[in-house]
């Protein structure tokens, strides 16, 4: 018995009697490259095609912060010493901090005439508001400049994207001119858990 090479032969031909064409096997063949473009095709409108889905959930209280909402703040009161600042919040479950000051700084500018307030602080997910104030302060100025810029007013978790305009910081860079309300303290309030 002799050795033979060819054996080793990994691309063997076909045999002439397998490879003969139907009308049968063009027609599958028709069929299946139709039915691979068309495939191809929806899952391509699939990946390219945009589509926004909108999801309304009750949120549960006893998931990850226990009912409550990290905010972050960061203004700049051009023309109120900071002896005058505070940050006040309330909500219908009975809180009511006047002069809160956990998590808060407040930097004097231009020789102590204005000031920047930062402050970083939970509120409960339920109705209720948080503002910056002169209520705190022992005396009571006449009639205070509220001017302020607000740098940044966010919710949420930690996880934030920066320089983004729109519903991750919407108030960020906003300048107002402060005008005295009638007990000339409050410069803005921002409701949090109304429907």
């Amino acid at each position: 018995m002799t050795f033979d090479v060819r054996r080793f032969d990994i691309y063997r031909k076909v045999p002439k009697d397998l490879t003969q064409p139907t009308y049968t096997g063009a027609f599958i063949s028709v069929c299946c490259c139709v039915f691979m473009l068309f495939l191809f095709l929806s899952e391509l409108t699939g990946f390219i095609a945009t589509e926004i889905v909108n999801e309304l959930y009750v949120d549960d209280p006893d998931k990850d912060s226990g009912g409550k909402i990290d905010v972050s703040l960061n203004i700049t009161l051009a023309n109120l010493n900071c002896d005058l600042v505070g940050l006040d919040i309330q909500d219908e479950m009975g809180r009511h901090e006047v002069g809160h000051i956990d998590n808060s700084m407040k930097l004097p500018l231009n020789s102590g005439y204005g000031c920047r307030f930062e402050g970083k602080f939970s509120i409960n997910k339920v109705p209720g508001n948080f503002h910056v104030s002169t209520h705190s302060a022992t005396a009571q100025p006449q009639s205070p400049d509220m001017t302020h810029v607000i740098h940044k007013l966010a919710f949420g978790d930690k996880l934030q994207v920066q320089n983004v305009q729109g519903a991750f910081n919407a108030l960020g860079g906003a300048e107002v001119n402060g005008r005295p309300s009638q007990r000339g303290h409050c410069i803005w309030t921002v409701a949090v858990g109304d429907t």
